[in-house]
């Protein structure tokens, strides 16, 4: 336990090491493949967001998840892939292949959708090749390049103004 302490103080600081480097790219390209970031909290939602995206227009073999948990028992299963603190080395070194398969994906949108900021979750984002990311407002507004300012658990307010918008940047 104490150790996952420290090495979320250390991962926190390459995140923003690597936001310092990270330069916005602005592209209007229109969205066909999304990638959606969870919190072990948001997992109860996977199912909903997803149908609301195939509802928007985007299909659902383009859809990928992946979530986080702080621990993951042996016993567990899930219905998409889910990696923990054991994920990631210290300094900052993914060794799960379905973590590094989503971060090498260029998703057209990447949908962080957690609302604290757990170094696990925020180096996916700040990693991931994702061209558009878009999250919520509590954590580091650098990571994203959207921000939607509402609760987790309001999942269908947050999707509505994310279509709203990315029907006026002519994204969907």
């Amino acid at each position: 336990m104490f150790f996952n302490y420290i090495k979320e103080f250390i991962l926190k600081k390459i995140v923003k090491k690597k936001l310092l480097n990270d330069k916005a790219i602005v592209n209007t390209k229109k969205i066909n493949s999304v990638g959606l970031l969870l919190d072990e909290k948001q997992f109860q939602f996977c199912n909903q967001i997803t149908k609301e995206l195939v509802n928007a227009g985007i299909s659902e073999n383009q859809i990928e998840v992946l979530g986080f948990k702080n621990k993951i028992n042996k016993n567990e299963t899930f219905n998409f892939p889910v990696f923990s603190y054991k994920s990631i080395s210290i300094n900052g070194h993914f060794n799960d292949k379905n973590f590094i398969d989503f971060i090498a994906k260029p998703f057209d949108l990447l949908i962080n959708f957690y609302e604290l900021e757990k170094a696990p979750l925020m180096m996916v984002s700040v990693s991931s090749k994702a061209e558009f990311k878009v999250g919520f407002g509590s954590v580091d507004k650098r990571i994203n390049n959207f921000i939607i300012d509402t609760e987790t658990n309001d999942y269908k307010v947050f999707l509505n103004e994310l279509f709203k918008y990315l029907k006026i940047l002519n994204k969907l």
